[in-house]
């Protein structure tokens, strides 16, 4: 079994109780945002997590060890990465000691429950990819959120993604589903996909009860926390680049995990580079009601 190691802060506030919210370091790699972008969605989603209380764990693979939380210096090592690891990839990360592993969702949500973590926030999630009745393409962080119980803060799924589809999937593996002040499912640049969500909570105090007491005790929670109106990105203007990167994903042959940074990549031409201060928004802002998810269940467990 895959036991992590916790850098010095975390370590102690993990034996203490005390509220962790675990980051995945993909979104903080060249993988997830170009340089110097990647640095500033660090910098301002740790100093969001510690802003709110608790104390920021950014998760990776460094020389061959699975890691939950990096010292102060080792931070700058996530912004070079060019190798992510999912949920499947770390134990061959650590068998063959890979120098960096960036870390995705489906690793992070692992490696948070590994080391006694209850909170991860990330930027959006995999979901169930159109077509996946022919091709099965269907995102490991969705199986992540259904087998950790670990409730993961997110702006939804990208809209190019079956949004209908992977909210089905994760009602049959019987995840709570929750939106943060908000009645439909975000589409990650957008607010809304025009899904509902099946829940809606107020307060952080709620997301704490519901994970306490869920039906199937192994899974997680989501929370879906739209991005912060003034960044959002008209969904009009959006609809068109998305038909566009889809048929050209389809005609090049272009599949699974490649189609993500693709699709992202023209969206970012698209609108002129304005993708990325939208991104750096919804980073911050799950990484802060994170946090406030993290006081409030580290409260419940005393």
């Amino acid at each position: 079994m895959l036991t992590p190691v916790l850098s010095r802060e975390v370590a102690a506030a993990v034996a203490a109780d005390r509220p962790v919210v675990a980051m995945e370091s993909t979104i903080f790699s060249n993988l997830g945002l170009p340089s110097p972008h990647n640095a500033d969605a660090l910098e301002r989603c740790m100093v969001a997590v510690r802003r709110g209380g608790a104390v920021p764990a950014v998760t990776a693979v460094l020389d061959g060890v699975a890691r939950v939380g990096l010292e102060p210096d080792e931070h700058e090592l996530i912004l070079g990465a060019a190798r992510k690891a999912a949920a499947r990839d770390l134990s061959v990360a650590v068998a063959q000691r890979w120098q960096f592993g960036a870390t995705t969702v489906s690793a992070s949500v692992a490696l948070a429950h590994a080391a006694g973590i209850s909170v991860f926030a990330t930027g959006g999630i995999g979901g169930v990819h159109r077509g996946a009745e022919l091709t099965f393409d269907i995102s490991a962080d969705l199986d992540a959120v259904a087998r950790h119980p670990v409730v993961t803060v997110c702006a939804g799924a990208k809209a190019f993604l079956d949004l209908a589809r992977t909210l089905e999937y994760l009602e049959t593996c019987g995840v709570p589903v929750l939106g943060w002040r908000h009645d439909w499912f975000p589409a990650f640049y957008t607010r809304s996909s025009g899904l509902p969500v099946p829940h809606r909570v107020e307060h952080a105090a709620e997301v704490a009860v519901v994970l306490a007491n869920r039906a199937r005790q192994e899974t997680g929670v989501l929370v879906a926390a739209p991005i912060p109106a003034p960044a959002e990105l008209p969904s009009s203007e959006l609809d068109a680049v998305l038909t566009r990167a889809l048929a050209d994903c389809e005609a090049d042959g272009i599949m699974g995990a490649a189609v993500t940074p693709f699709v992202l990549g023209r969206i970012a031409a698209a609108t002129g580079g304005r993708s990325i201060p939208a991104n750096l928004a919804l980073a911050e802002n799950n990484a802060a009601i994170a946090a406030e998810i993290a006081v409030a269940v580290a409260s419940t467990a005393q």
